[in-house]
């Protein structure tokens, strides 16, 4: 158990990392927690640099955050990996041993199913997926949970499409692939989970059906996407980035912690206000 008073530090790690959310959702949690000598920053890391910095850990980190480029670059440098993070060879979640052993984990995938579940998705038949980079990965592992029929990724190119039946393969998902020219066909799945930049699927709002089921647009910024705004008009549920963002923040902070449960409402208020304010 985490004394309240002890000194202790935590930071999220990336580049770029001037947008990252992740300060406010903790700094919530460490007030609702009660934590009131720990620390919650920010650091501007690439993969060069981020050797050094992990090496220069001392007994008052509890952990870090990892974002792009630096999930898979940090694995080498850790102890153990848990299954989940090995999986997708992506750890997101570096927790520091009271014997200074470094421990990776990855809380997107949990927190991605913790989300759909939190909006009733406790299984699906099918699943379509919108994508083919690491947060794609993150999906059909989620889905490996989730989903007992075949999903479909619909991506660009032949090599993203290769990929992407590997990761299934993988996974235990029995991945389809399609071009993305046909993309509009994705959103008649009962599960569709966004999983592109920000503008991407605009030109897919339009193609939303007159009864669609679940979209998890994995974007919190800017939001609504157009995707999911339409979704939304047509009745459709809708799970958001900030969903995600809160629900493996959550994770994060009970694990560098000890303390359970970490309060998910005010992060996600925390969060929400912050959004509210840029």
């Amino acid at each position: 158990m985490a004394s309240a008073d002890r000194r202790r530090r935590a930071a999220v790690l990336g580049s770029p990392i001037a947008h990252s959310l992740s300060p406010v959702l903790h700094r919530a949690a460490y007030a609702g927690l009660g934590l009131t000598g720990w620390t919650y920053e920010r650091f501007e890391i690439d993969e060069d640099a981020l050797p050094g910095f992990v090496r220069g850990l001392d007994a008052e980190w509890a952990g870090l955050s990892l974002t792009m480029p630096l999930k898979r670059a940090v694995i080498p440098l850790l102890d153990v990996v848990s299954e989940t993070a090995a999986s997708v060879e992506a750890v997101n979640t570096v927790v520091r041993t009271d014997d200074g052993r470094l421990s990776g984990d990855n809380t997107d995938i949990p927190g991605m199913i913790a989300a759909l579940r939190e909006r009733g998705v406790e299984k699906t038949g099918s699943a379509a997926v919108l994508g083919a980079g690491a947060t794609a990965s993150s999906a059909l592992a989620a889905l490996s949970v989730l989903c007992t029929g075949p999903v479909t990724a619909y991506v660009r190119s032949e090599e993203r499409a290769r990929e992407m039946r590997g990761w299934g393969e993988r996974l235990g998902v029995d991945v389809r692939t399609a071009d993305w020219a046909e993309a509009g066909q994705a959103l008649s799945a009962p599960l569709v989970i966004a999983t592109t930049p920000a503008g991407t699927t605009d030109a897919l709002a339009a193609a939303v059906p007159e009864r669609p089921g679940t979209l998890f647009d994995v974007l919190y910024e800017p939001w609504p996407t157009r995707l999911a705004a339409a979704w939304a008009e047509r009745g459709g549920a809708v799970v958001g980035g900030l969903d995600l963002l809160v629900h493996q923040a959550v994770l994060q902070v009970e694990q560098m912690t000890g303390r359970t449960p970490a309060p998910l409402a005010a992060m996600r208020q925390a969060g929400e206000a912050a959004l509210a304010e840029r």
